[in-house]
């Protein structure tokens, strides 16, 4: 199955406007299954766009914030309509710039959708409370008032769902909003803010400029009417943009990396686990931040587990992402398919064993895609970067252990925090894990990955700034509580 879309020239949105890089330079989004397919140009900005869009945003924000919760609520759910009419074409974009297959892109839309509608009643619910007073006559309570202009940065493994989850609640708690999103995927980023903008938001409270971090990402950064930053990518970035928002006095949220583990116990549902371990790693072709990069294998189990998940892993089927049975397309760009490849190597030079893939995929239709086999690594002790660091890529690291509390204890021995998994029919096994494991996302006989956008979302340790998203806790970041004392 082939999707034949025209090429075209997209431009930044600034003030209502589609508006052309004052650069006059753009950049060739390609297609990483067909690499000499271009999927778009998009616009290679510089500061002075961010500065107009901080402009236009920090303008709109005065009427913006006296609306009413309802009324931004709505413009919301209008935008979820319209989103949801052009589901087929944001997924179909999807898979062409980035690879992730159709089915996976058409399940990130809807999630997306999904956001939007969640945070569209948020505009009528409880912004404060009512709290005694010590003085006599006084009314004391609180609420919540919007920051003003905020920053958004967003990833490319997730183009539509990210941006829609910082967007919608920046939105509908009265902030007004720039968003870059990842040069990578800024055709579907933009078909996204294109049904903001059929929506009718008033011009200014959406502002989107295209370009690269370096450039455009800093100048957000350092602008000083930006008074948030979100920020959705690597730990190194991270950095940079967690020491500008401190120097500046600013709020900011960081969610990063992770090296999610999934732990399988003797008593463990072993066709169970190995569907879950192998859905967990290789969907997306391993390129989400709760991937599960890591299966820390009970010893007694291991020989059986570990036979089921190779059989799964050979099952898999490799594509272009459009075709309907197609299980994992390609990593999404270039660079990305030398970072795993890199990652890989380093693996086998450290003394892991290769069990099955690691190599690029070189077949009639792939040779010039960006495809890795499905990987699986077996004798890789805990201190081993395959076993530490994160790569974002179809690599699966196998660890024995003797016991669930050594496998604690391995889980636990990296620097990330994002989520973890166990897969047990014991429940003392579980209620040690909730306890002990070092992970903001907890799951029970399940795969690492997915989220809910009525809860919140976010790692500990170096994998988030522990300002989570989703759920009702994006209140505590949009918003700065106001205390209120009233006598007549």
């Amino acid at each position: 199955m082939t999707f034949k879309t025209e090429v075209k020239t997209y431009q930044n949105f600034i003030d209502g406007e589609w508006i052309n890089p004052g650069s006059g330079k753009y950049h060739s989004s390609i297609n990483p299954a067909i690499p000499e397919e271009i999927v778009g140009y998009v616009p290679l900005s510089n500061t002075n766009e961010v500065d107009e869009a901080v402009k236009a945003a920090k303008t709109a924000a005065k009427a913006w914030r006296k609306l009413s919760g309802t009324t931004r609520g709505d413009y919301l759910r209008k935008t979820a309509d319209i989103l949801e009419q052009r589901l087929d074409d944001v997924a179909e974009t999807m898979t062409r710039e980035m690879g992730k297959t159709l089915v996976e892109a058409k399940g990130e839309t809807l999630r997306a959708i999904e956001a939007l509608r969640y945070y569209s009643s948020e505009g009528v619910r409880a912004i404060g409370e009512v709290i005694p007073s010590n003085e006599e006559g006084a009314v004391l309570f609180t609420s919540r008032v919007p920051l003003g202009v905020v920053g958004l940065i967003t990833p490319w493994n997730f183009p539509a769902l990210i941006p829609a989850w910082k967007m919608a609640p920046a939105l509908v708690y009265g902030n007004t909003v720039v968003i870059k999103p990842a040069i990578e995927t800024t055709v579907t980023a933009i078909k996204v803010l294109e049904c903001f903008v059929e929506a009718g938001f008033p011009p200014g409270v959406i502002n989107l400029v295209s370009g690269r971090g370096s450039t455009v990402g800093n100048a957000i950064c350092d602008h000083p009417d930006v008074k948030a930053l979100s920020f959705t990518g690597s730990n190194d970035v991270g950095k940079i943009i967690a020491t500008k928002a401190v120097q500046r006095g600013i709020k900011f949220q960081l969610e990063m990396g992770g090296k999610n583990p999934a732990i399988v116990t003797s008593d463990a549902n072993l066709d169970l686990a190995a569907e879950l371990v192998v859905n967990g790693s290789m969907k997306s072709s391993g390129q989400k931040c709760t991937a599960t990069s890591r299966a820390i294998i009970i010893k007694d189990v291991y020989e059986p587990f570990r036979e089921k998940v190779i059989q799964k892993l050979e099952e898999i089927k490799v594509g272009n992402g459009l075709e309907p049975d197609t299980y994992m397309g390609p990593v999404a760009s270039e660079s990305q398919f030398k970072n795993v490849l890199n990652a890989i190597k380093k693996g086998q030079e450290e003394g892991a064993t290769i069990t099955l893939g690691g190599n690029r995929i070189t077949q009639p239709g792939f040779k010039d895609g960006y495809y890795i086999e499905p990987t699986l690594f077996e004798n890789v002790s805990p201190e081993m970067s395959i076993a530490q660091e994160e790569i974002f890529g179809p690599v699966l690291a196998l660890l024995k252990v003797n016991s669930l509390e050594e496998a604690l204890e391995v889980a636990n021995d990296v620097k990330y925090g994002l989520s973890a998994t166990i897969i047990t029919e014991n429940l003392k096994e579980v209620l040690l894990f909730m306890n002990e494991i070092e992970a903001g996302m907890v799951r029970i006989n399940g795969e690492s990955t997915g989220v809910e956008v009525q809860v919140p979302f976010g790692g500990v340790k170096a994998s988030s700034s522990q300002n989570r998203e989703l759920g009702r806790v994006a209140l505590d970041f949009f918003t700065s509580v106001k205390t209120i004392t009233m006598k007549a």
